[in-house]
């Protein structure tokens, strides 16, 4: 009986009631500060503030502190200072490396724009078919790496390549090309193979651009007598042309420090001639136990890539304010 008069009424019914009160305090409290847009933003905020902490720069500090460093696997390092990074410029592997990491870059890059942009004019045009067409144009990018990579090495295997039978058969060669046993070659098929799966993000892209220009642009200018090339250069071209960087530096900086397509076709070979960046930095510090070398050679691609960050934030802020 006590016990019902404590929750029904008197005296001791009265402490129930302020004890609820005060049980509530903590949530009226929390409600009013989450009414406050300033107290609110940083609340929303917090979780990818946490995230980009664990996931980017976490890691990210770690490996600069790795590269300071001469550790290797299952052992402790002691701090060097910069003589890690510094001693990669005295390994002719490293230099070699480097200039493949260019020269695959710039080829990948070059076929990407041009037959990216031709892709995105034709599926640009009415046609029969032209949406089975823009829908098979996404293959080559939603196919893993992997698997491309082993189509890719069979069509380029001496024994078995069915590019050299169509070279041969045609009557084009006599005998097929050593794709990826010669040095040049192999590194230009490691370009092929980034440009061929780059290719539809290209075409879509520059679709969407292309699909943004007003029809009447192209009446008025060809009221005026100007041609298909003269309608291309002084209206498709300089509006297209936003769209075009901002793509052409995500291209370069997914190029440029591309793992899958190398090592999927030649894991560097042969002879290290089509080793890029992101592949020795693997092999030397996963591989060869090196951990300390191979994060030092992966953080040297990171001054190209923060200039080319910084490029592509100022574009998006002037096409935001254009």
């Amino acid at each position: 009986m006590q016990s019902v008069r404590a929750n029904l009424g008197g005296p001791a019914g009265g402490g129930s009631v302020v004890a609820n009160s005060a049980s509530g305090g903590p949530l009226a409290a929390l409600s009013a500060a989450l009414d406050r847009e300033s107290t609110l933003g940083y609340v929303l905020v917090a979780p990818v503030i946490i995230i980009l902490v664990g996931l980017v720069a976490y890691p990210l500090l770690y490996a600069v502190q790795l590269s300071f460093m001469d550790k290797t696997i299952g052992a402790d390092g002691k701090f060097v200072g910069l003589q890690t990074i510094v001693g990669l410029w005295d390994s002719n592997l490293y230099r070699q490396t480097l200039r493949n990491t260019i020269v695959f870059t710039a080829a990948a890059t070059v076929m990407k724009v041009v037959i990216g942009f031709g892709v995105a004019l034709l599926i640009n045009e009415q046609f029969p078919g032209r949406k089975l067409v823009r829908a098979a144009i996404l293959l080559p990018w939603i196919v893993p790496t992997v698997l491309s990579g082993m189509a890719w090495q069979w069509m380029f295997t001496p024994n078995f390549s069915v590019i050299n039978w169509i070279l041969v058969n045609s009557g084009l060669m006599r005998t097929g090309l050593p794709w990826l046993t010669n040095p040049d070659l192999a590194l230009f098929c490691v370009a092929l193979i980034n440009a061929w799966r780059a290719i539809p993000f290209f075409g879509i892209t520059l679709l969407a651009g292309l699909q943004t220009i007003p029809a009447e642009l192209y009446e008025a200018s060809a009221i005026d007598g100007a041609g298909r090339w003269q309608r291309f250069r002084f209206v498709t071209f300089p509006l297209i042309l936003p769209i075009l960087t901002i793509t052409l530096v995500l291209s370069i900086i997914w190029t440029f420090s591309d793992f899958q397509a190398v090592y999927a076709l030649t894991r560097g070979g042969p002879v290290n001639s089509t080793h890029v960046l992101a592949t020795l930095s693997f092999q030397v510090g996963m591989q060869g136990g090196k951990i300390s070398e191979g994060v030092a050679i992966s953080l040297t691609m990171l001054p190209l890539l923060l200039l080319l960050v910084v490029f592509q934030l100022r574009q998006l802020r002037r096409s935001g304010g254009a």
